[in-house]
């Protein structure tokens, strides 16, 4: 809506450093008492003192904005919660309405917007003005922590049900594990991150592999419909339905396979954790609508080929689902491309 490019650029995991604000770390650990106290404490209300979860702590102390900044160019903005920043961002916008005019501060197009109409998700909000601006805020903070004194319906309430109700089952049963025992485990070493631990069962590398190669293709896609250029109404709901059936129809199905299976000798009893690895970053924008089309579609294609082949060693069922349902999403694309290359031909000037 500012004009600005979509943001799918992270760290590797864990974020332990300057990357957010010093109080705000963010790593992967496996489902249970410690996840959950995490996620309460990234979720909590703002106002709401609550220590992190066990490992998780200040790197340094905050270094908040002073009103006489006098740099242009963008620099760290530290908040101590989600709403904080959000409330930061509207008081923000609000600021550069008030001085500059709506006209002068929204002026990405509109078309650029995620609306239901194509996500089919009913909170989606297409922001245009400073009213649509502060309801999206107002529906992301409510989601998160909850209206302003009221957070038992939202993110933050929810985890703490969760957490009461795990905590009643140990009370129960005190061997009780809700999750595999993973662990977050990587491919090779990552540039941004001093220890990780790496792979060493040669199936389960396969697996990891295609997990995270399906991962780059859900960015490319989604940033491929933020910044798309010349894309039909039609061909832009095939790239929001492709991001979306990546998530759900083959994310999902891969998750369950992948933390089956083992680390590798020196972890034994271990099974691997996705780390979501951020290969190249820069790879996720396709700047070019006819190469990148072909891009995805062949990505699509190669990761139907790379799920037949896991399919003769691992979860042949899944896999061979998964094949087919990435089958199904290259051939929406294919069929887009080449009414394009028969508009071209039909348009071509007769000798």
């Amino acid at each position: 809506a500012l004009g600005a490019a979509p943001h799918f650029e992270r760290p590797n995991f864990p974020i332990l450093s300057r990357w957010y604000p010093p109080d705000v770390q963010i790593a992967l650990v496996p489902f249970g008492e410690r996840a959950l106290r995490h996620f309460m404490f990234l979720e909590r209300p703002e106002g709401m003192s609550l220590r992190d979860a066990e490992g998780f702590g200040s790197v340094g102390p905050m270094q908040p904005l002073t009103v006489d900044d006098p740099q242009i160019t963008a620099g760290p903005e530290e908040w101590h919660t989600v709403g904080h920043l959000y409330r930061g961002i509207e008081a923000g916008i609000a600021y550069l309405v008030d001085r500059d005019g709506e006209a002068a501060v929204f002026i990405g197009p509109p078309t650029a917007q995620a609306t239901t109409q194509v996500f089919e998700w009913t909170a989606l909000t297409a922001v245009t003005d400073l009213a649509s601006a502060s309801a999206a805020i107002e529906v992301i903070v409510e989601q998160g922590e909850g209206a302003r004194g009221d957070w038992v319906n939202s993110h933050f309430g929810k985890f703490v049900g969760i957490l009461e109700d795990f905590l009643a089952m140990r009370a129960l049963d005190p061997a009780f594990e809700p999750a595999r025992p993973v662990m977050p485990v990587y491919l090779r070493q990552p540039p941004d991150v001093d220890e990780v631990t790496l792979i060493e069962d040669q199936l389960t590398r396969r697996v990891a592999d295609l997990f995270n190669a399906v991962y780059e293709v859900i960015l490319q896609v989604q940033s491929r419909y933020f910044v798309h250029h010349g894309e039909t109404p039609e061909e832009l709901e095939t790239l929001a339905k492709t991001a979306k059936h990546l998530m759900n129809w083959v994310m999902r199905d891969l998750g369950p396979v992948l933390t089956a299976q083992p680390v590798g000798p020196e972890f034994p009893g271990r099974t691997a954790g996705p780390a979501l690895e951020i290969v190249r970053p820069a790879f996720f924008v396709l700047p070019h609508r006819q190469a990148a089309w072909k891009i995805l579609h062949e990505r699509l294609e190669t990761l139907a080929v790379v799920c037949a082949g896991l399919a003769n060693d691992v979860a042949p069922e899944v896999m061979t689902k998964i094949e087919g349902n990435l089958r199904g999403m290259a051939g929406d694309l294919d069929q887009h491309m080449k009414a394009r290359a028969a508009s071209r031909a039909g348009a071509a000037p007769s000798r």
